[in-house]
């Protein structure tokens, strides 16, 4: 038996370590540890909660949005406050937007080159790769000639002694399996696709002022003010600007990124075999199209054990059935615990470091779970619950991409076999072509509004005496993301976020069950030792960002941890 111990996993945001024990060339056990903390949580405490939303923002760098939206949506339920149609739908087109970035920059920047061995590129054929990529798809930049410029630039990087955006990778592994001309297609489109996440994020800062970190939330609202008489409020040549990026992102989508996923899930077949783990999947619905929030473009749920027909819808921002059932554990973390699974209202974060122990403590991660079990979140799980929810969009993108990259592999592809390592890329593709549709829609809603008349944006907030609390969730791009937070006279006494990394790269929880990101590993093949690539395959489907999965401060300025510099 070997034993592997990946620290840091490279290409994510934040400190993970991944150990696996290998045994006959496949995975037989392993930890997923968060090897960083944060105590934006603790910071919050004796604060308006008005102020939440900007100050969670900090809890990462690249999830800024999300979680000033979902800070918002926590302090609104518990006042049980109403939010304006238009502010609304201009949060929606924020979060759309921010997503399909994220899912366009994480395929391509991310995680493909755990699949394309980008130095092969070097022997492809320009003319055959331009003829090949040209059967599917009519994208502008697909021509030989933008073929043969992009691998000259690759032979200037290689000339060089260093390759770049592209060093580090475990090129001419065995495990990779794409042919040489579709490698330069890929290495063509990871170039591309540099320039057209731009539009998304443009987006997010025309509608929030800024990005990342968007400045235009409000409790009760956003402070977005809409007319037609200045160039300094949102008017309908912002509108048409905004219109124009996501009819640009779309042809990006349609014409690029579905195409690649379907080319590399048909080659790369058999790891529809491998990585499914925890197939419990929590979704949370998103984009409400009320003021009130019962009423989503985008379905979520719970679906238990892969059972599409299982699914059991989440139904408004009030609802019991995902209130009443989410908890955290840290029988396995760095904290404090003897109390059992705790819910969030009750959360506490007390510190208490032992080093990595195999069969005790080991991670800065808690191990939250939904009925008392584990449960994978992420573009999987929301994929499969708009699926079993019906979702006419989301069934036909899937449907598509399944459609597609079975008649390249010539054999069928069933919608089962998205339960896996290529089954979480893949879902992710659908996401973003059904949110950037999405973005659409609520552009043509907000529009319409403001053509009625409309122009409100904000409902004050009113905070009584005594205790309340609520709870806020969105459908991040990394999958459930909520906050919790109990507000006593008009103060924050207790505020806990449980995001999607804490719930996919946990630790095994009370049960001693492991998480998503080690359930899914195990059998996973190993080739060499010494160069993992199939587990980083793995993790890096679900796209790990362990910044705002850690919990942590100490209040009486002790030595946790000591960090040297060498």
């Amino acid at each position: 038996m070997t034993r592997i111990t990946i620290d840091p996993i490279t290409r994510i945001e934040g400190h993970l370590r991944i150990d696996c024990d290998v045994n006959g060339g496949k995975v037989t056990k392993a930890w997923a540890s968060g090897q960083m903390w944060r105590g934006v949580e603790q910071i919050l405490l004796g604060r308006d909660p008005r102020d939440a939303w900007v100050i969670s923002q900090r809890f990462c760098g690249v999830c800024t949005t999300v979680h000033a939206i979902t800070s918002v949506r926590a302090v609104e339920n518990a006042l049980n406050l109403e939010v304006p149609l238009n502010a609304q739908y201009i949060r929606n087109m924020i979060v759309a937007a921010h997503a399909v970035h994220d899912h366009i920059v994480h395929f391509y920047h991310l995680s493909a080159l755990d699949w394309v061995d980008v130095v092969s590129a070097l022997k492809a054929d320009p003319v055959k790769a331009a003829n090949w990529i040209e059967q599917y798809s009519d994208w502008p930049l697909n021509n030989r000639h933008v073929m043969k410029e992009v691998q000259e630039k690759l032979k200037t990087f290689v000339g060089t002694g260093q390759l770049g955006p592209f060093t580090n990778g475990y090129w001419g592994h065995p495990a990779m399996k794409l042919s040489p001309e579709i490698n330069l297609v890929a290495v063509a489109h990871y170039l591309q696709a540099l320039d057209v996440q731009r539009k998304a994020n443009k987006i997010v800062s025309i509608l929030g002022s800024k990005t990342p970190h968007i400045q235009n939330l409000a409790v009760g609202g956003v402070a977005n003010p809409i007319g037609t008489d200045s160039q300094s409020v949102l008017g309908m040549e912002r509108l048409l600007m905004i219109k124009a990026m996501i009819d640009e992102l779309s042809d990006f989508i349609h014409k690029v990124y579905l195409i690649d996923i379907a080319a590399v899930g048909a080659v790369y077949a058999d790891w529809t075999k491998y990585g499914a783990g925890v197939t419990n999947y929590l979704s949370v619905p998103d984009l409400p199209m009320d003021t009130k929030g019962t009423q989503f473009g985008l379905p979520g749920g719970y679906i238990e054990g892969g059972d599409i027909a299982k699914f059991k819808p989440f139904t408004s921002y009030q609802d019991p059935y995902f209130r009443d059932n989410v908890a955290e554990s840290v029988k396995h973390s760095w904290y404090k615990g003897g109390k059992g699974a705790l819910h969030p209202y009750k959360g506490e974060t007390i510190p208490e470091y032992t080093d990595f122990q195999d069969g005790g403590k080991y991670s800065w991660v808690k191990s939250p779970t939904f009925l008392g079990k584990p449960a994978q979140v992420g573009p999987l799980a929301n994929v499969l619950c708009m699926y079993a929810a019906g979702h006419k969009p989301t069934q036909a993108y899937t449907n598509k991409i399944l459609d597609t990259a079975g008649a390249l592999a010539g054999a069928k592809i069933p919608i089962a076999a998205l339960h896996s390592t290529i089954g979480r890329t893949a879902a992710r593709a659908v996401r973003c072509a059904v949110l950037n549709e999405q973005l659409a829609v609520n552009w043509q809603a907000l529009v319409a509004n403001i053509g009625k008349g409309d122009v409100k944006t904000f409902n004050k907030p009113t905070f009584p005496k005594g205790e309340v609390s609520g709870f806020g969730y969105h459908e991040a791009p990394r999958g459930a993301l909520s906050h919790w937070v109990v507000i006593k006279d008009g103060k924050t006494v207790n505020y806990q976020a449980v995001v999607p990394t804490t719930w996919n790269a946990a630790p095994r929880n009370e049960d001693d069950a492991p998480g998503p990101y080690e359930a899914s590993l195990m059998d996973n093949p190993v080739v060499d030792p010494e160069k993992p690539l199939e587990v980083l395959r793995t993790v890096h489907s679900f796209d790990p960002c362990l910044a705002c999965a850690v919990h942590l401060v100490d209040r009486e300025k002790k030595k946790v941890v000591q960090v040297k510099a060498l």
